[in-house]
């Protein structure tokens, strides 16, 4: 997890290795996250029940699956970076191949960058179709990454296919679990009382330069994260759902 918006003007990165962890002094207060022994990034004081998890649930999970919806207008109201963090790690906890967590998220808050992601991800065709200025103007940008060396390193690996051995996968799995990364980030949005929407990357080379995002890393897709304002509905709602006959096939298609 990278922190995009602080004073410093390098992404603050959040590590999963205790040994890797910055001490609390080298970061802001409100990002210093502590590590259990086990390696593993607890949620932060509040986040657990603005997640879902444990005590103080304010949703049933098929609630949670019938609220989710794009949303592209938000209130000025900022999201507690504490409230972020936990959203994020709620999207790691999203399933990987092989357990690589190939996945990685840039957490972008600053106003001025966030008007420079928006620009390159062309938000004036959005005003042009009368929609808000709905990317530079949500309280945080959550850019979703993936590695696909990654996975190709981890499948080398003993206990996978073995050094020298092509990995040959038919289907691209790197981008799959970065979408169960993403719908579990929207979900963990929603449960929290927030509003999420999601729009594409255009110009992935010139986002990763603008976001010092590896070369190794590929940035593909951006999550909005803020409080809801009324919005205007996508003209593709008009189309309706398919019937389930047409999507769901027992047995046989």
């Amino acid at each position: 997890v990278h922190l995009a918006g602080t004073k410093s003007s390098t992404p603050q990165h959040i590590s999963r290795d205790p040994a890797n962890l910055p001490s609390s002094r080298q970061y802001p207060a409100r990002f210093a996250v502590p590590l259990s022994s086990a390696g593993s990034a607890p949620l932060p004081d509040g986040a657990a029940s603005s997640l879902g998890f444990g005590e103080g649930v304010s949703l049933e999970f098929s609630e949670v699956i019938r609220k989710r919806r794009m949303v592209r207008r938000y209130t000025p109201e900022p999201v507690a970076p504490d409230e972020l963090a936990g959203l994020v790690r709620a999207a790691l906890r999203a399933p990987s191949a092989g357990f690589t967590q190939g996945q990685s998220f840039v957490i972008v808050t600053d106003p001025g960058l966030r008007a420079r992601v928006a620009r390159l991800c062309g938000e004036e065709s959005y005003l042009a179709r009368g929609f808000e200025p709905w990317i530079s103007s949500a309280p945080a940008l959550v850019i979703a990454c993936t590695s696909e060396q990654a996975y190709r390193r981890r499948y080398a690996e003993d206990d996978k296919r073995g050094p020298g051995v092509a990995l040959g996968w038919a289907v691209p799995y790197w981008y799959l679990d970065a979408g169960c990364a993403v719908m579990a980030l929207l979900l963990a949005a929603v449960d929290a009382g927030l509003a999420a929407g999601f729009l594409g990357v255009a110009d992935p080379p010139a986002l990763r330069r603008l976001l010092d995002i590896p070369s190794a890393v590929e940035p593909i897709g951006i999550v909005t994260i803020g409080h809801p304002a009324p919005d205007r509905g996508s003209g593709s709602l008009r189309r309706g759902r398919r019937p389930e006959a047409e999507q769901i096939h027992w047995d046989r298609w």
